[in-house]
């Protein structure tokens, strides 16, 4: 059965991915049957043939979690179309540090009316 994964390149803490169609028995760093792409992870930068990858799974292969998302979220082009979240998180001090101004502002107000 043939797969399209990632194959993992770069160094210790510092990785970049290919998104490859690969024999699903063979080894992670195997042999690719065809290369369709690669993925940076750190600078959110891809480049994906879309149009073979969708050929591939046309014919029957079985795509990564992973690879199934930037197949999704990628552009005609083959990059990827990256929203960055518009929340933040934050600390219990920092949730409870914004509380107490946003109650300070509320009494503040109640005082003026």
């Amino acid at each position: 059965m043939v797969k399209i994964r990632l194959k993992r390149l770069g160094y210790k803490k510092n990785p970049s991915y290919r998104i490859i169609a690969i024999d699903s028995r063979s080894k992670r760093e195997g042999a690719p049957i065809e290369e369709l792409g690669f993925y940076n992870p750190k600078s959110k930068e891809m480049k994906l043939n879309v149009e073979r990858a969708k050929a591939r799974l046309a014919q029957g292969a079985q795509a990564s979690q992973t690879v199934m998302y930037l197949i999704n979220n990628s552009n005609e082009d083959g990059s990827l179309n990256y929203k960055q979240k518009e929340t933040k998180k934050l600390s219990k001090k920092a949730q409870a540090k914004l509380e107490a101004q946003k109650a300070q502002e509320n009494n503040a107000q109640e005082a003026q009316a």
